[in-house]
């Protein structure tokens, strides 16, 4: 059972609005072949939540109703729902830059067989979770084994031209182990760079540094160690308010398998919808025709996380 967070919806986060929409981020469901200790949806294998085709159809009609070319999907594992096939397919067809969250390790789970060749055929971008370089990091963070099966996915994508082809982009995502920020993501990324090159020959294109969330999984973790309190009070005190330029949520929207829509994927999590005038939240059909420029984005102190340090969001780090 999970302990009970502290609300963190009374915040002092600076007040924020949109700028234009570039990403539609769509959540295809909780389900999930691991239940990593970061994660802040608190996915696994037990969860059933998964968007319906129906859903998805709306998905593609804002598509084809907007000028949003960017395609974020994530989950869970995404590719576990039903649809997430045809749905890449429709996207791609349509002109659609497509990204999928993956975890590497879904590529080896029964029913996925060549998913792996189906990303490749598709030109999806990638952007894979490996948290360390270390296998007793990752297997610490993210259950026993998953390292050996990362590396093993990872050398499978570097085959079929990832990370080698420029329309084949191969990103890997580091979260830090415990209740501390980020490294710089520069230094990091040469250091992932050499050593997986050297002990296992793979090739990626970025490295994305990402805070973890104090919500959900992770948030519990803290609050069971005693240290949620000082982790918010770090977030807070390397907060950069240069970093406010860039935030995730000032051109993404981020959508629920149900469909409605939230200002980021965190806001998701805490269930804090975005606002739109007298509505207290909307679902994605009912934007077709909505322009969300300045609209104001739902803030709570979680947003610390995305502003602390060098910044992070899906992107990775949003300063030096």
């Amino acid at each position: 059972m999970h302990a009970t967070l502290p609300s963190l919806k009374n915040t002092d986060f600076p007040t924020l609005a949109r700028g234009s929409l570039e990403t539609l981020q769509v959540n295809l469901g909780y389900r999930c072949n691991q239940s990593c200790l970061h994660c802040h949806v608190n996915a696994g294998p037990s969860r059933k939540e998964q968007m319906s085709r129906e859903t998805i159809a709306d998905v593609l009609a804002f598509l084809d109703a907007t000028t949003v070319r960017n395609l974020d999907l994530t989950g869970g594992a995404p590719e576990l729902n039903t649809h997430f096939r045809a749905l890449v397919t429709e996207a791609r067809r349509r002109g659609v830059h497509v990204i999928d969250r993956c975890n590497l390790t879904v590529l080896f789970e029964p029913g996925q067989e060549g998913l792996a060749e189906f990303l490749a055929q598709q030109c999806v971008e990638i952007t894979a979770s490996l948290p360390c370089y270390l296998q007793t990091n990752v297997d610490a963070q993210r259950g026993t084994g998953v390292f050996p099966k990362s590396i093993a996915a990872l050398r499978r994508l570097n085959d079929l031209g990832y990370g080698h082809n420029a329309d084949l982009v191969l990103n890997l995502v580091y979260n830090p182990g415990g209740a501390t920020l980020p490294p710089p993501q520069g230094a990091l990324e040469d250091t992932y760079r050499s050593e997986l090159g050297k002990h296992y020959g793979i090739v990626f294109n970025h490295l994305y540094t990402i805070a973890n969330m104090p919500i959900q999984r992770f948030g519990s973790t803290l609050i069971s160690r005693g240290e949620f309190h000082a982790y918010m009070d770090a977030l807070r005190s390397a907060h950069q308010p240069e970093n406010l330029a860039s935030v995730m949520c000032r051109s993404l929207v981020s959508v629920d398998w149900q469909g409605w829509v939230y200002d980021c994927d965190f806001n998701q999590m805490l269930g804090l919808p975005m606002r739109l005038g007298d509505h207290p939240r909307v679902r994605l059909r009912e934007l077709v025709h909505v322009d969300l420029a300045g609209n104001p984005i739902a803030v709570a102190d979680h947003c610390y996380g995305c502003t602390a340090g060098q910044g992070s969001g899906c992107g990775g780090a949003l300063g030096s």
